[in-house]
Parts: structure tokens; sequence; C-alpha cells
């Protein structure tokens, strides 16, 4: 039994195919971790959910920041953009099976025997690993309300409050967790966010650093894996740390990694970047 984690596919399915059968990947015995953004901008979204619906019992799966999309435009609470691939996944006869399964999944994950977090953007130096793991409940427990699920959708969008407070209630208490686990790069040593830069991480704001680098970081020196970042192009010299989004929607290769030896594998499908 082996357990890999691969970084961001949206909707790439061919490299992911491609990395899965290099290592002889088998559902029934090995296990694969997903850091979110399973859909949006690559060719096959649908595809995609399908397929990994498909062997659904062997993922476990955080979301993204595309997957939380896909559940509002779901919800016509917000619409599609230029660039989105979401329509076929709106129009597929199982959107429902998919949509649900989609909703069932966590902002983060934590495997307690081998203490790795799984995050789709990364976690604010002022929370514990322990706290993370609460806040992150707080949003998972609203995704699987259904009446309480519309609200938060319509509610998510923005980039204020730009820091954690425990103070925050309702909505931009769950606006501002979501944005820390599916956008988060950028932010000062106390967690204010920066939501709009999304290049290198030489290309911080004044004041802001990323996420990872702030040597009080609460959660340094435990191992996170997470995704989301694709100019860091897989790399990241934090100790513990490891970044798998490579950036393959965008021209780049997929990354799979194994997750307790560390090795890495990358496919690169050419024909299937937009």
């Amino acid at each position: 039994m082996a357990t890999y984690a691969v970084g961001d596919l949206q909707g790439c399915l061919q490299p992911l195919k491609c990395l899965l059968e290099r290592v002889a990947f088998d559902p029934a015995k090995d296990r694969l971790w997903l850091v979110g953004d399973l859909v949006n901008r690559g060719p096959q979204s649908l595809e995609t959910l399908r397929f990994l619906y498909t062997m659904r019992d062997a993922l476990v799966c955080v979301l993204g920041n595309h997957d939380l999309h896909l559940l509002a435009v779901a919800h016509n609470i917000e619409r599609l953009k230029k660039n989105d691939t979401l329509q076929e996944i709106l129009d597929a006869p199982d959107r429902q099976n998919l949509l649900d399964w989609l909703r069932q999944q966590k902002l983060m994950h934590h495997d307690a025997e081998r203490d790795i977090a799984l995050v789709h953007a990364g976690i604010p130096p002022q929370w514990t690993v322990e706290k993370a793991l609460k806040r992150a409940a707080e949003v998972e427990e609203v995704l699987r309300d259904d009446a309480r699920l519309p609200l938060f959708l319509d509610g998510m969008y923005g980039n204020e409050p730009a820091k954690w407070d425990k103070d925050l209630h309702g909505i931009p208490r769950l606006r501002v967790i979501t944005n820390y686990f599916t956008r988060m790069r950028f932010c000062t040593a106390d967690g204010t966010l920066d939501l709009k830069s999304k290049e290198g991480v030489g290309t911080a704001p004044p004041g802001y650093a990323p996420w990872f680098s702030y040597p009080q970081r609460k959660s340094r020196g435990r191992k996170i894996i997470f995704g989301h970042w694709a100019a860091l192009e897989g790399q990241c010299d934090e100790p513990g740390l490891s970044a798998l989004d490579s950036g393959c929607v965008w021209g780049g290769a997929m990354t799979l990694m194994n997750i307790d030896s560390g090795e890495r594998l990358r496919c690169d499908c050419p024909e299937n970047h937009p």
C-alpha cells in the first residue's frame, strides 16, 4: 500500500492518468491525496470529476477555490466567468451525485499517524495545526448543511475581513477562514491577507511575505502539503513543507509525490493544456 499526493488538477485528466499509471496505482490498496482545485480552466473538468468519483474510496481530498466556485455556480449564486470550463458539469445528468460528493470533502485533512496536514493554500501564521483543523471544521459543517449552504456560498466571495479575529461570527468569520485555506499566498506576520498578488515569492507587497516564511509561524516544524500557488512551480524550501502545484493547467507539469518517501514524479501532457 502506497500513499501519494498530487498537485492541482484543474480538469487536466490525462496528466493525472499518466502519473497514476507510472506508479501502478491500485485504488483497491493505494491512496491518493488531492490538494484541491480538481476542476476549472483545464479541458476535462467533467471527466476528471467522474474519474475521481469512481475511485472515491481511495481518495483524501481537500477543496480549493475553484471547487467552491463550482458549487456557487451550481447553486445559481455566482455566474460563470469567461475562462471557466464548468458548463459541462452543470449540464451533466450525473451532476448531482458529483456535486454532493464534492460538498462532503474537507478544507483540511490531518493524518495523525504521519502528522501530515493537507490543505489547498496553506495555514496562516497565527494558527497551530490543531487550531486550523477546528476552523476548517466550521466551514465543512456548513458545506454539508442544505439549509446553510446557499447563504455561505452567496457570502464567501470577497477579501474582507482580511485578518482572523476570534470574535468574528456568521458569514464574515466563514469567509476569512475560507480565504486562508483556499486563496492565501501572501500575508503579514499577524495573518493579514493580501489576496491580489499571485506571482512568485519575490513579488510580495511591502509588509507582506509568503504565509510559510515567518519564523514565528505556529505550524512551523509540522509537515504540510499544499497546492494553489502555481508560481512556486512546486518549489518550497521551508522544512516540512511540500508545494505540489507545478502549474499543469498553465503549461507546466503535474506533480505526484509519495508522501512517505518524498519521491516526486512529474508528467507534462501539452496536448491537454487549453
